[in-house]
């Protein structure tokens, strides 16, 4: 009976079982129907590899100061509690381990708290001499192995590497990986965090990084001194993290960027990488696998100064759309027509070399190396244009602008100086190697400076920023110069003497749900609604429609009255605390009613109900009318 009874409990268990297997992962299913056996993968937990080194480095350092203090704490308290006492009464006592453990604890740290339980006797006090004596030492063991662990260069690293990539992890925006903290990326670093974009910096150069502290940006910006050739530390600067949007590679070697470039398309194909090239040969590697954007700042300053020769209206537009919102406007350079003479023709003189024939510029080139003339075939003097003599055989004089273009400050300052002894009337471009020269450069009052970073930084904030200017530039450059005179006067009479700020709106759900929302309702509405004052809605705010983008075309300065759709991008460009008043009429419906309507609050809201019951008696006339039409 016992026996029975067991089988059947087993039976039970085991069908029990089977149930259970089939309503919780169809095993039941897969053998009816011939389906393969669910595989269920349990994630294995992510092991913290920087915390464990950092942990590591810790206990192994402190492992013999904590055994000594261990083994004198213990030493100490085993003689008191073996040690006799005396009570009030004259009585032996003994210590126990917890009293002994009390006075230890004290004494080791502070020297003297009283004699407890009882006032100690001769041996005691003896023996907490001993013990005074042995904790101190064992302490100051303790605490000099702690700062020296401090001062560690090992420690110091894997504790810097920890703490970035913790920083790193907890970013929960958009953000771009800035490698390269030189001239270029802190000028790139600035125009991101100035635009409210994250950015995580790594630079091989600790005194760089460590020089990050004293830059007030508008977030915190992560930064570490590591190697960015290597595919780990692009990975612990976020590559693969879900809010990393691409990659700017500002590193002052070809070779670097392009490593970079590749481990990035690598390890995350969809990123958008960003790189800056020095060579012609680099830049078409780095265009072969994908690389999303290339930047050469010789060639990209080359165009700004083709633009000033050909239209200096434009160039002073874009130079105003370009620039750092809130400052002076500057004054457009106006290049003169003659003889020029440029001193340089590596990279950068050949770049301007181009954009000078392209407007029919008489040209001589003073260039040392002789190699480099090979091919030219305009006037060439051997020289490095430092001399006056070289200058003079260029014939100076009768030029109208010199090109000071070599690869060394010192010799462009000089370049100019000696150039302007000879012929004071010169128009000036001069290229600026290093930012920490650029008061040098003011004092020789050039009129063009070439300065890479800026140029680079200036580009890529334009693309990542505000990538609508791009294609406003492509429409504009077909405009003649009468429409751009006259767009500049519009911008100078909203926005005065300052370098106004250009921002873009979006009109879908997310962006701009109110006006999504009564775009549905079927209600109309152009772009100056978005213009007008929140505060007083008779008054337009003071800025101007660059550009309208829609599916099917680009319209350039488009009318205020033009109608909104849904998918529209808008370029405005006007004084910069305008755009939080835009966005708060875009996100607020009863602002937005209020703008258009002129009513508030509860008025708004009746007026709104209104509005749907009288589109809802539309419609269902329109579709009684149509079943009697049927």
């Amino acid at each position: 009976m016992a026996a029975t009874k067991k089988t059947l409990l087993l039976w039970v268990k085991q069908r029990l079982s089977k149930l259970v297997r089939l309503d919780s992962e169809g095993t039941w299913l897969s053998e009816r129907f011939g389906l393969p056996e669910p595989v269920y993968e349990v994630e294995k937990p992510k092991i913290d590899r920087d915390k464990i080194n950092v942990i590591f480095l810790i206990f192994k350092r402190m492992r013999q100061p904590l055994m000594v203090l261990l083994v004198a704490y213990s030493v100490a308290i085993l003689g008191l509690v073996l040690v006799p006492g005396m009570d009030a009464d004259g009585n032996t006592v003994y210590m126990t381990f917890f009293h002994a453990f009390y006075v230890v604890s004290f004494t080791a740290t502070t020297i003297g708290f009283g004699e407890i339980p009882f006032e100690l006797t001769f041996g005691q006090r003896a023996w907490m001499i001993v013990t005074i004596y042995t904790t101190v030492i064992a302490w100051f063991y303790a605490i000099g192995t702690i700062l020296s662990l401090i001062q560690d260069p090992s420690f110091r690293k894997a504790s810097s590497e920890y703490s970035f990539s913790r920083a790193v992890k907890r970013i929960c925006e958009p953000f771009y990986i800035v490698l390269g903290y030189g001239d270029t990326g802190r000028a790139m670093v600035k125009a991101l965090t100035e635009r409210n974009i994250r950015a995580v910096v790594m630079d091989t150069n600790e005194d760089k990084i460590s020089a990050m502290s004293l830059k007030s940006y508008g977030a915190t910006v992560p930064a570490i001194s590591a190697d960015a050739t290597l595919p780990a530390n692009l990975v612990s600067a976020g590559l693969k993290h879900e809010e990393c949007r691409g990659i700017i590679a500002l590193t002052p070697l070809n070779a670097v960027n392009l490593k970079i470039a590749i481990s990035a398309k690598l390890l995350k194909p969809d990123v958008k990488v960003i790189c800056r090239a020095d060579s012609d040969d680099v830049e078409r590697n780095m265009a072969s696998f994908g690389t999303d954007v290339i930047v050469d700042p010789y060639h990209s300053f080359a165009e700004m100064v083709g633009m000033s020769l050909h239209s200096p209206a434009l160039y002073l537009l874009y130079d105003w759309l370009t620039g750092v919102p809130d400052t002076e406007l500057s004054d457009p350079p106006y290049p003169p027509g003659g003889m020029w003479v440029l001193c340089g023709f590596g990279r950068f003189g050949r770049a301007i070399y181009s954009e000078l024939k392209k407007a029919g510029i008489r040209v001589v080139i003073i260039e040392i190396d002789h190699a480099r003339l090979e091919g030219c075939d305009d006037p060439c003097v051997i020289g490095e244009g430092t001399e006056v003599h070289t200058l003079i055989q260029a014939n100076i004089q009768s030029a109208v602008g010199i090109v000071a273009g070599t690869d060394d400050d010192s010799n462009n300052l000089s370049i100019i100086m000696t150039a302007h002894g000879l012929n004071e009337n010169l128009f000036v471009i001069a290229r600026q190697n290093k930012r920490a020269n650029q008061i040098l450069f003011d004092a020789v009052d050039a009129d063009l400076i070439m300065q890479p970073g800026e140029i680079i930084a200036r580009k890529i904030r334009m693309l990542l920023t505000i990538p609508l200017l791009t294609e406003f530039f492509a429409l504009a450059c077909v405009e003649d110069n009468d429409w751009t005179n006259i767009l500049i006067s519009r911008i100078c009479a909203v926005v005065g003497d300052i370098v106004p700020s250009l921002w873009r709106l979006e009109i879908d759900a997310d962006y701009s749900p109110a006006i999504e929302k009564a775009l549905k309702f079927g209600r109309k509405i152009s772009i100056d609604v978005l213009m007008k004052d929140p505060r007083a809605r008779e008054q337009e705010m003071n800025c101007i429609p660059l550009l309208l983008c829609r599916e099917d075309e680009n319209i350039l300065l488009p009318d205020e009255h033009t109608l909104l759709q849904s998918g529209d991008r808008v370029l405005f460009c006007g004084l910069s605390d305008i755009e939080n008043h835009m966005i708060m009429i875009m996100r607020d419906e009863s602002l937005l009613n209020y703008i258009m309507t002129g009513l508030s609050g509860a008025e708004c809201s009746v007026f709104c109900w209104f509005q749907r019951r009288l589109i809802g008696d539309r419609r269902k006339g329109k579709r009684h009318l149509g079943r009697e039409q049927s």
